[in-house]
């Protein structure tokens, strides 16, 4: 147990009304979780303002209330704390009552575009193998060494993320290894962790709908780097031309990786097929199982990153050679019968999309067709939509429409404005089929001999977003089921 003023050591306070050494039961964001003598943490936050909730979290027994803006009317019974934001106070206080357990262990943070989820899992699995206890915290899963935890955001809550970095402490984790989304950053739920170390992959458009502009969201994940102790190290990709501006007031010690030119972690792709990618890093010949420039990059990261934590160069090389990727990022099947390589992948940005159908493109023999299956998710950036089926139509040839996570928009709506971005001689190579088994069991059909299938935006994902409800959907499954099915 720990009392109030404990938890609010380092939080920026304006004004506190009432007794600062009661006893906090817990600390709480959501309202609904309050319980008796919890901390209620009113926090503004992108649909809702916590300040709303403050009366409720009392009538479920909250002993403090963290603000900003303090109440008309205060109770004698409860100790009101007016803080200058309550977005970061929420973390530095989540780190408080749990005995700041990122200052415990190795903690590094991965963030970017695209390949976040890649590079923190191959760091996990590379650290594992290495002999160290390790934990992950990805859009995928988190994890604690062998023992799972279902993931229901990129990066959680500074107080669910707190919990479970003291998890990992308390079972004896040396190392953490994490996503950092832009969202995240915004939101400071991040705020007061200690970092050993922070990756930048690279950075596209995305998430317009959230930040507004391509400034403001360069400008969210800079803050990342900006916010680095000394202590830690900072590792940019050099050949995204965004790459040094992340590191630009950085306190960390700065780091680069590149395939292009002259860096601290050089790579050069010897070979790149279905079998992985052999690699020249720095003076050593490597064979890799991961397919594709994107991985390249991925893979120099993670060995950056993992030199730059004090391990040897050689020991790394070997053990990430054996290691793969992460689930729903160029995940493939191949059918028993016509060869058939059907291709699962999360890419759900233009640029991702792009990287995906250049890694096929490089893979072909040149007999194949390139059949894409792709939608795009509701309720985000409707920009990219024409964007992605460009990119789709260019580099396919014949592509199938279909829905991605709806969530509350018509599905039909989302495929029109995809639709739109199709150039009129390339229109003939498109049909659009908004329910997505139909689609997929559509391009299987379409499928000959040895040709090649992508189904693209959802990866790792087991449902479908509809109206508020998440349908059970699996795009790897169908794909298995309906090969079976029509026997390929």
């Amino acid at each position: 147990m720990k009392t109030l003023r404990d938890i609010l050591y380092n939080v920026g306070i304006r004004a506190v009304h009432g007794n600062t050494d009661i006893t906090v039961n817990a600390p709480a964001i959501d309202s609904r979780s309050v319980g008796p003598g919890d901390a209620f943490i009113a926090v503004k936050g992108v649909h809702t303002d916590g300040h709303q909730y403050i009366d409720k979290a009392i009538a479920q027994g909250a002993a403090a209330v963290i603000c900003e803006t303090m109440p008309e009317v205060l109770l004698d019974t409860v100790t009101y704390v007016q803080a200058d934001n309550s977005a970061q106070a929420s973390g530095i206080i989540a780190g408080n009552f749990y005995d700041n357990p990122s200052h415990k262990l190795q903690l590094v943070g991965v963030t970017g575009t695209n390949g976040k989820t890649t590079i923190a899992t191959i760091l996990f699995r590379l650290f594992s193998q290495l002999g160290y206890h390790c934990g992950l915290l990805s859009t995928v899963q988190n994890q604690i060494g062998d023992a799972v935890i279902p993931s229901t955001h990129t990066t959680p809550d500074p107080i669910s993320l707190n919990a479970l970095l003291a998890r990992m402490v308390e079972e004896g984790c040396l190392y953490a290894f994490m996503e950092v989304s832009s969202h995240a950053i915004h939101q400071q739920r991040v705020a007061g962790l200690k970092f050993a170390g922070g990756i930048f992959s690279n950075i596209t458009h995305d998430h317009l709908d959230y930040h507004k502009t391509f400034d403001e969201y360069i400008r969210v994940k800079k803050a990342f780097f900006d916010n680095l102790p000394a202590t830690a190290f900072a590792l940019t990709n050099l050949d995204d031309k965004r790459g040094m501006v992340m590191l630009q007031n950085t306190k960390a010690r700065k780091a680069t990786y590149s395939l292009r030119t002259l860096a601290d972690f050089k790579g050069k792709i010897l070979e790149n097929n279905l079998t992985g990618l052999i690699m020249q890093v720095g003076d050593t010949e490597v064979h890799f199982r991961l397919i594709g420039e994107f991985n390249a990059y991925n893979l120099l990261a993670v060995y950056g990153a993992a030199v730059l934590l004090g391990q040897d160069k050689a020991t790394v090389l070997r053990a990430l050679s054996n290691i793969q990727g992460a689930e729903g990022r160029f995940d493939y099947i191949v059918s028993a019968h016509d060869q058939i390589i059907a291709i699962v992948d999360y890419a759900h940005t233009p640029d991702a999309l792009k990287n995906v159908l250049a890694t096929i493109k490089n893979l072909r023999k040149g007999h194949e067709q390139v059949i894409t299956v792709v939608g795009c998710g509701g309720d985000r950036d409707t920009a990219k939509r024409p964007v992605m089926a460009a990119v789709a139509t260019d580099s396919s040839d014949r592509v199938i429409f279909t829905s991605d996570n709806p969530r509350s928009e018509e599905p039909e709506a989302i495929i029109r404005e995809m639709e739109a971005g199709v150039p009129v001689h390339l229109k003939k190579r498109v049909i659009s089929i908004t329910d997505r088994r139909e689609a997929i069991k559509t391009a299987v059909t379409l499928a000959g001999k040895e040709d090649i299938i992508l189904v693209a935006g959802k990866g790792h994902e087991k449902y479908q977003e509809i109206k508020g409800v998440k349908h059970p959907f699996d795009d790897k499954q169908v794909l298995e089921e309906v090969m079976r099915l029509l026997d390929k």
